[in-house]
């Protein structure tokens, strides 16, 4: 298997381990009043990261090409 540390899928598994990990918490510490702040703002940071996701597939980054390869104008 590919290792995944230092990429964008590695970045979001870990992002996602984190705010598991902050909800659980802070649902096991009976915090009510902290997690009606959290979740929305967790709930945004996802809403954000799909759409990033969506648009890194539909517009994915240039491919990189050789020095010979680019066209140099001017």
């Amino acid at each position: 298997m590919r290792d995944r540390r230092g990429t964008y899928t590695g970045y979001g598994v870990a992002c996602a381990i984190v705010w598991a990990v902050i909800v659980a918490i802070l649902a096991a510490q009976g915090k009510k009043d902290k997690l009606r702040i959290v979740l929305p703002v967790c709930g945004g940071w996802w809403i954000g990261w799909i759409s990033a996701t969506i648009a890194r597939y539909v517009y994915p980054p240039p491919k990189s090409q050789p020095p010979w390869a680019r066209n140099h104008h001017g």
